[in-house]
């Protein structure tokens, strides 16, 4: 018997039609880099101000529930990602530790309500190492490394820090920029410096 079938040529992709395929993929990914980048250090910039914005909420909360003064410090590390006693007081570190009496030296202890430094807890900036943090205190000018909260919430020292401000390590790129607020009264808040409508709630 004779297979009067038409018979289905089987193709695939020939070597140059791979390469031209490639070649497409490749100036693609190389164009969307920088934006990728980007993206990705503004995730940086954001999770840094997160943490900075939790460990001040959490010093004022842990004072006020305790009823007594309570520190958050900013704190520098020889290795960004973990918290160890070779910490240095820094206006310019994502890291922080929440204690009640300075963590200079003391930053990997453990929590204690009776051993100094009666250290809460500590974050260490990890990846966020990419940013770069600026703290000052109220007159906007002064570096500042600490803000100590009484027993109803209020700020109490007079070298406290009145903001952060936190943006990428690049010049020349439109980084996200954040700003943690830190009022007398003890209200910590985030906003974005660049915005101007006095109607958006992001305005500092």
């Amino acid at each position: 018997l004779i297979d009067r079938q038409p018979k289905m040529r089987q193709r695939g992709f020939t070597l140059v039609e791979l390469m031209v395929t490639i070649s497409v993929l490749a100036l693609i990914l190389f164009a969307v880099m920088p934006s990728i980048g980007t993206w990705l250090d503004n995730t940086r910039i954001r999770n840094a101000a997160d943490s900075l914005q939790n460990g001040l909420q959490l010093a004022r909360n842990e004072a006020v529930r305790r009823n007594q003064n309570v520190s958050f410090w900013l704190v520098s590390l020889n290795d960004p990602a973990v918290l160890s006693n070779d910490c240095t007081l820094s206006n310019s570190s994502g890291s922080w530790i929440v204690s009640v009496n300075s963590p200079i030296g003391h930053c990997a202890d453990a929590p204690s309500t009776t051993s100094s430094p009666m250290l809460v807890t500590g974050r260490p900036v990890g990846d966020g190492g990419r940013v770069v943090v600026s703290a000052l205190q109220s007159d906007g000018a002064t570096a500042g490394t600490t803000v100590t909260f009484n027993g109803f919430g209020r700020i109490v020292n007079s070298d406290a820090i009145g903001q952060i401000n936190v943006t990428g390590t690049s010049t020349g790129v439109n980084y996200r920029y954040l700003r943690i607020a830190v009022t007398p009264a003890g209200l910590v808040r985030m906003c974005d410096p660049r915005v101007t409508d006095a109607n958006d709630p992001r305005k500092c």
